[in-house]
């Protein structure tokens, strides 16, 4: 009997080279794998269209639509994206932000209001420095280029929120350099921050803050997760476990040709440095683990910021029932 062929729409990350390339390959199933650099692309087509068998997911848009019963899509538990996220926080210098407490009853630009990202981001703020944003303008819009509102994805929180879109033709690049908003949180950099004197990150000193956050919570924040559509699931539940695999093998690969020493494989001229630091940090020096159990504060932390955001309803649910259980086994 041939293989089952499956298409696997992911970021061209490098613990995914060995699984693209076909170093790795899951038994039963012959991969395709579609390597795309915009994470939002695959998130649209796969939840719009079921462009594929798996995809790359929004961890917190996944967590909310599901959490509502009707989301067509099962999650692995593989967390293919991880991002500190203390940098991503950038504020115009002419508005009077000295720390976190003064972005309150600001006016401050979100890619997208229910972004992993910015759930994050609003989380930590809350729970570490005690910021109230409930007298928050926020802005949607594209970060360096203009958007039009995608209202049909568009996933607001049950409370009522002060949360406006970007005038036609302006990005928040645009508005963040203008002062227009105080400050941008979000996935990516706004371009404004390397040509304009006047916008600055909230920490500038932003990797000692968050060493000093992961040291305190153990907590590297997830922002994806794979997800297999459902209907396939059902007809043929050994392929997910069959991937799971499959995908573990290939992190294991890339950490082991990320380790090689005589040269370096990254263009990081401190890479050696970095791989002590990992080495100190992360236990068994792998900081990508999946699983539930060993990502269950990370993923019950992202939960209750859900529901503190008013995304999800309280309780919080468990998270193990958001996760394809797999089998642990003895390599």
């Amino acid at each position: 009997m041939s293989d089952v062929s499956v298409t696997v729409a992911c970021g061209p990350y490098d613990h995914m080279e060995a699984l693209s390339r076909g170093l790795v390959k899951p038994v039963g199933i012959d991969v395709t794998y579609l390597g795309f650099q915009s994470p939002p692309e695959i998130f649209a087509r796969m939840i719009k269209t079921n462009a594929f068998d798996i995809s790359e997911m929004s961890l917190s848009s996944y967590f909310n639509l599901r959490s509502k019963g009707d989301f067509p899509f099962l999650a692995l538990p593989i967390f293919p994206c991880r991002v500190f996220r203390h940098a991503y926080i950038f504020v115009n210098r002419d508005v009077d932000i000295a720390g976190p407490k003064d972005l309150e009853g600001k006016k401050i630009g979100v890619q997208q209001y229910r972004q992993t990202a910015a759930t994050w981001i609003r989380g930590i703020l809350t729970a570490e420095y005690g910021v109230d944003f409930s007298g928050v303008t926020w802005v949607e819009g594209g970060v360096n280029t203009s958007r039009s509102p995608d209202a049909d994805m568009d996933l607001k929180p049950a409370s009522k929120i002060d949360l406006i879109s970007a005038p036609a033709g302006t990005s928040i690049n645009d508005l963040l350099k203008s002062g227009e908003v105080a400050a941008y949180f979000g996935a990516r950099m706004p371009n404004c921050y390397q040509t304009s004197q006047n916008i600055n990150r909230l920490f500038p000193d932003y990797r000692r803050v968050e060493r000093e956050y992961f040291d305190k919570t153990g907590i590297f924040p997830i922002m994806h997760t794979l997800v297999i559509r459902e209907d396939l699931h059902r007809q043929k539940p050994w392929i997910a476990e069959n991937m799971y695999k499959a995908f573990e093998a290939s992190k294991r690969w890339a950490l082991k040709q990320m380790r090689f020493t005589g040269t370096m494989r990254y263009m990081v001229p401190w890479l050696n440095h970095e791989l002590e630091e990992i080495d100190d940090m992360f236990k068994g020096g792998d900081p990508y683990p999946n699983g539930v159990n060993a990502n269950r504060k990370v993923l019950e932390t992202l939960m209750q910021f859900l529901v503190d955001q008013e995304f999800v309803n309280a309780p919080a649910p468990a998270v193990d029932n958001f996760f394809i259980p797999m089998v642990e086994w003895a390599e």
